[in-house]
């Protein structure tokens, strides 16, 4: 009897271990066939690069390798800085796609002010996330962004959101991270910001970071920043 109970708890110890390498083996497969599709997205187009080239710091060579028509280029060299997205938007034709080339090239829009449909803009936005976008107002930084909207999309999908939008910053009191998150702000640029708080008034401002950057540089600027009276 003994040795029955024996060869039984064998037999079923092979036939666990069999099932278990035939489960192992299925997620494995899984695994390969989702590596797969998503390589093959890439390959396509349909997964397109986080990085969304910002118009009004894009140089003649980066727009001309963008896809952008020949003479929208020539309109945009001669009016840059581009106040908002509306204005690029109104310079293409009928025949272009949007959803291509603005995953390529945009002007990133205040989330403060935009208008609701224009979020729609955004390659992905549609009625839904356009409303999460303006229901959450006012934002006062970017990490109050990336809470709110990650109720709805991955991680992933929040930071390529932020190559579109942005938080504008009162100067005087703005923490240097949400500075920093400004489009085209870096670590020196940042610096200055706070090096001559505090603002006064907004002339203040342009005489102060006008030392720095030439006069369409420090319009493009200008619009991304407020003193709070």
């Amino acid at each position: 009897m003994k040795t029955i109970a024996k060869m039984a708890f064998s037999a079923a110890l092979i036939g666990l271990t069999v099932v278990a390498c035939k489960e192992e083996k299925k997620v494995d497969t899984n695994s390969e066939t989702m590596t797969e599709e998503a390589k093959g997205m890439e390959e396509s187009g349909m997964v397109e690069s986080n990085e969304v080239l910002n118009v009004n710091l894009a140089t003649e060579e980066d727009l001309n390798n963008s896809g952008l028509p020949a003479d929208v280029i020539g309109k945009i060299l001669e009016k840059k800085p581009l106040l908002t997205m509306q204005e690029l938007d109104e310079m293409l034709g009928e025949d272009v796609n949007r959803d291509e080339l603005y995953a390529k090239i945009f002007i990133p829009m205040d989330l403060n002010s935009t208008a609701e449909e224009d979020f729609k803009l955004i390659p992905g936005v549609g009625d839904r996330m356009a409303h999460e976008f303006e229901e959450y107002r006012p934002y006062t930084s970017v990490e109050q962004f990336k809470r709110e909207i990650g109720k709805y999309v991955d991680d992933e999908e929040v930071e390529r959101y932020l190559n579109y939008v942005y938080v504008p910053v009162e100067l005087n009191t703005a923490s240097e991270s949400d500075i920093k998150a400004l489009p085209g702000v870096g670590d020196r640029m940042a610096h200055e910001f706070e090096e001559y708080r505090p603002y006064k008034n907004m002339e203040q401002f342009r005489t102060e970071i006008g030392k720095y950057v030439d006069d369409k540089e420090l319009a493009r600027l200008e619009r991304m920043v407020y003193i709070k009276q």
